[in-house]
């Protein structure tokens, strides 16, 4: 047996053990919905179970020490595995770190729709986001630097922004919720692709809805263990598989690209070129950190892709 492998599986039992030996015994499971998305086919219910609600924290006038609490527990989940949800008549088990997906019939529906979800005796409402059939493109856009000020080209800059921050005092781009209004997301579906942990994704839907981007399916990277899984893929191939995840969920649609310089997401994007030929429209980055991407700009440009890099997106003319 590979020797990761078989780390993984030591390490992923240890953590179920640990998990139910710490679990209060009157504990009682709680889904976090996380906005689905459509194919062509099905709605993607999806979500996580967990023995408590992870509580989130918003005040402006908080310190960074109560933020830096209120970040670490969000990392402190109780996932409960093999655990039965259902939508209807379809149902599924969560994965070993609390996972779901439903796949149910599309139907006809468009726009924001809401599908009730049960586990044992109580039911919540997960919402689903289906393209309206106007759209004539899609939006796939990064988050850290891109829509929300990070510093993720800096480790250490992006852990102490991270963790000393809270929903009420992380900063969204003025100029990033201008572009959206821009690309008429209205009509547009929207797909946040990130490095953040899926731990993140309450706080950063909460920064999001306050600050007016467009509620969207995310894509966000799981840092558990699990049975084959000890240390994550790379930054790269977690977004490629996104983006290849979503533009095979709408197969007619040509898709912008929106990122920045500071975490190679050109050299992402000009990948997801060559496996997607005629999939791009353009590809939008914010310039940020030291580098620059030159090399994987030149060769979107040389693809044919137009490229727009500047500093703000309001100083792009396209």
């Amino acid at each position: 047996m590979n020797f990761k492998l078989l780390l993984a599986r030591i390490a992923a039992r240890i953590e179920r053990w640990t998990d139910v030996l710490r679990r209060p015994s009157k504990a009682e499971p709680s889904i976090t919905p996380y906005v689905g998305y459509a194919t062509p086919q099905h709605l993607i219910v999806r979500g996580r179970v967990l023995a408590t609600r992870q509580e989130r924290l918003m005040r402006p006038d908080q310190s960074r020490f109560a933020n830096f609490r209120a970040m670490i527990g969000l990392f402190r989940t109780d996932e409960m595995a093999d655990v039965i949800v259902s939508a209807g008549e379809v149902m599924t088990r969560t994965d070993e770190e609390g996972y779901f997906t439903l796949e149910l019939p599309r139907g006809d529906a468009t726009g924001r729709t809401i599908v009730t979800v049960t586990l044992g005796k109580k039911s919540w409402q997960c919402p689903v986001i289906i393209p309206d059939t106007a759209a004539s493109y899609g939006i796939i856009s990064d988050i850290d630097d891109t829509m929300i000020l990070t510093g993720a080209y800096s480790l250490a800059r992006n852990i102490w922004t991270s963790l000393t921050g809270n929903a009420a005092t992380r900063l969204v781009f003025p100029d990033a919720v201008r572009l959206m209004a821009r690309l008429n997301t209205v009509v547009s579906p929207v797909f946040f692709v990130s490095s953040s942990p899926w731990n993140f994704y309450p706080f950063l839907r909460e920064i999001m809805s306050k600050s007016q981007l467009p509620e969207a399916p995310m894509f966000l990277r799981d840092y558990g263990i699990s049975e084959t899984q000890f240390i994550t893929g790379t930054h790269g191939d977690h977004k490629g598989q996104a983006i290849d995840t979503i533009l095979a969920a709408n197969p007619n649609l040509p898709f912008v690209l929106i990122g920045d310089t500071g975490q190679h997401d050109a050299h992402v994007y000009a990948d997801a070129v060559k496996r997607h030929p005629g999939r791009i429209a353009r590809v939008i980055l914010r310039q940020a950190g030291p580098r620059q991407d030159a090399h994987a700009i030149s060769a979107l440009r040389a693809a044919g892709i137009p490229v727009h890099v500047a500093p703000s997106y309001d100083d792009m003319d396209f």
